[in-house]
């Protein structure tokens, strides 16, 4: 298999770690956790911008005609956080360190993208788990936006960095010869040496 037949594989395995784990984790209602962009941080990381920016937007392109046609105008917070993470990932490697920063900035970057569908296309509330924490906050300060965007945020700074972390742990015990297929990941960034 060549090495564009290989990111092909792992952008889709990307995807289905996103589906698998994304609908799990709704199907839950867990607040404060997402895990649906797991895939398309590791896809980012290993491949870059571009083929995570893809399997980010095909992620929520499937999800919404497989479960919820909700999750397609959220391609673009997808599509984005993989082109961060490609983006942060060629120049700094993925070590715990780089990881757990890109997962702050993620946090911030997925709301200030994800707040305003929310409320523009589903009044601020789309069904997961994070609706408590909007409904609470919806009633602590009248303003649909705030509330929207506050619980998003807080619910990401749980989700991003753990995604973030997860995908550096898995990152870091992946076989040396695989990483090295993709080009732009050195080992030794990506053990932070």
């Amino acid at each position: 298999m060549n090495n564009k037949s290989l990111a092909l594989t792992m952008a889709a395995l990307g995807i289905v770690v996103n589906l698998v784990l994304g609908t799990t984790v709704a199907m839950l209602k867990i607040p404060l956790l997402f895990l649906d962009t797991v895939g398309t941080i590791f896809v980012a990381a290993v491949l870059g911008p571009v083929y995570g920016a893809m399997a980010g937007g095909l992620t929520n392109l499937i999800q919404g005609m497989i479960t919820n046609p909700g999750d397609i105008p959220f391609a673009l917070v997808n599509i984005v956080i993989g082109i961060v993470v490609g983006l942060i990932a060629r120049k700094y490697g993925f070590n715990y360190l780089v990881a757990f920063l890109t997962g702050l900035i993620l946090a911030v970057i997925a709301p200030l993208i994800g707040t305003p569908i929310v409320v523009w296309l589903f009044g601020g509330v789309t069904g997961g788990g994070i609706d408590f924490v909007f409904a609470w906050l919806l009633h602590s300060t009248q303003n649909i936006f705030q509330a929207a965007f506050l619980s998003r945020i807080t619910g990401n700074l749980v989700d991003k960095v753990a995604s973030c972390l997860l995908v550096a742990f898995l990152i870091k015990y992946l076989a040396d010869d695989i990483i090295r297929r993709f080009g732009d990941l050195k080992q030794n960034k990506i053990d932070g040496n």
